[in-house]
């Protein structure tokens, strides 16, 4: 197996040209590749400056998860620290987690920061949403958002090997219409969000406007934890 390692978004566009296939942090493919065989060429974008970017606001996809600290939002960053293990976080890529992998654990941190990805396609680099992303498999080369108010994540125990722990993520932005909470929720391998006002409104009337959203529809366990993340991260804004 050739693996390229572009230093450039054109070069990068070459590698996608040439059938080069994104390889992320190796941490998910790799048992596959040995059972099933190695494709002739795989591309890291490990060199790639626009995929290392770690900022305030934005984040490249070749970052490891181990990187990821206090520089972004707690919600991202909780999320990142509950990846796998710690070898795992030496290695697996934001890229590989949100694009690869099946439990996407970074993804509902990602929505509650309402973040915008930028892709890499054959006509170049370009903005688009998670939905996209998500959909059609494009090569992530990162995201960007707006810092939010406060954050905040939870992931609940689960026992390895068994179904996906359920994750709450929550986040709180303020612009020209006022103040909103902002909720995912990974529930087994699906995850949903939405949002509701809360300017004026107490943790419970929060609660309860999300309650009649896709959110009502989870199960009394998920939306107890959904409850409590929204009064404990509208509390810290007092």
């Amino acid at each position: 197996m050739l693996l390229r390692l572009p230093t450039s978004v054109s070069e990068a566009q070459e590698c996608m040209a040439e059938g080069a296939v994104p390889i992320g942090g190796a941490t998910l493919v790799w048992a596959a590749w040995q059972r099933d065989g190695f494709p002739a060429m795989a591309m890291s974008l490990r060199d790639l400056p626009e995929a290392n970017v770690l900022e305030p606001e934005a984040l490249g996809s070749a970052v490891v998860l181990h990187r990821i600290d206090d520089r972004v939002p707690e919600v991202l960053r909780r999320a990142a620290g509950t990846v796998g293990t710690g070898a795992v976080r030496r290695t697996a890529t934001v890229g590989g987690n949100i694009v690869g992998s099946s439990l996407r654990c970074l993804l509902p941190a990602a929505l509650v920061l309402d973040a915008r990805p930028t892709v890499l396609g054959p006509d170049g680099a370009y903005e688009t949403d998670l939905a996209e992303v998500l959909a059609k498999r494009h090569l992530l080369l990162g995201l960007r958002w707006r810092t939010p108010v406060a954050s905040g994540y939870r992931k609940q125990p689960a026992e390895a090997g068994g179904p996906p722990p359920l994750v709450v993520a929550t986040a709180v932005h303020t612009d020209d219409e006022g103040r909103h909470l902002r909720v995912a929720v990974r529930d087994g391998y699906e995850v949903l969000s939405e949002s509701a006002p809360c300017d004026d409104g107490s943790a419970e009337q929060v609660a309860a406007a999300l309650e009649r959203t896709d959110v009502g529809a989870l199960p009394s366990g998920a939306r107890d934890i959904v409850r409590e993340q929204v009064a404990g991260v509208l509390a810290s804004l007092s």
